[in-house]
């Protein structure tokens, strides 16, 4: 019942802040501390490999989704003019915190 209500307020919080943006950052893994509302772009050279950000459900879970072409499951990740990430398909956890959601817009979509 707490985990409940502790997802509601999550949710409400996060409806009250501004949208989440995205940052680049060069290599081939995720930095070791990740932003608090920020997603992290993962690129080497001209190749995105990863999108990168904490589940917004507050459990502390860093979430890792694939972008190259020839994996599977893989996401999109494209950026509206002011800077906001949108991720397709949508992000569902299947353990843990079981958390559903899209990100559009740099904003979360609860399922």
């Amino acid at each position: 019942m707490f985990r409940a209500i502790k997802k509601r307020l999550y949710r409400w919080i996060d409806s009250l802040l501004p949208a989440r943006g995205l940052r680049v950052v060069e290599g081939d893994v995720l930095p070791k501390q990740m932003p608090f509302r920020e997603l992290v772009l993962v690129r080497d050279g001209s190749e995105d490999w990863c999108v990168g950000f904490k589940c917004p459900c507050g459990c502390g879970r860093t979430i890792e989704l694939l972008l190259p072409r020839d994996v599977k499951p893989r996401w999109t990740c494209s950026i509206d003019p002011l800077g906001r990430p949108t991720l397709h398909p949508s992000v569902w956890l299947k353990s843990g915190c079981e958390s559903h959601f899209w990100v559009r817009g740099g904003r979360i979509i609860w399922v």
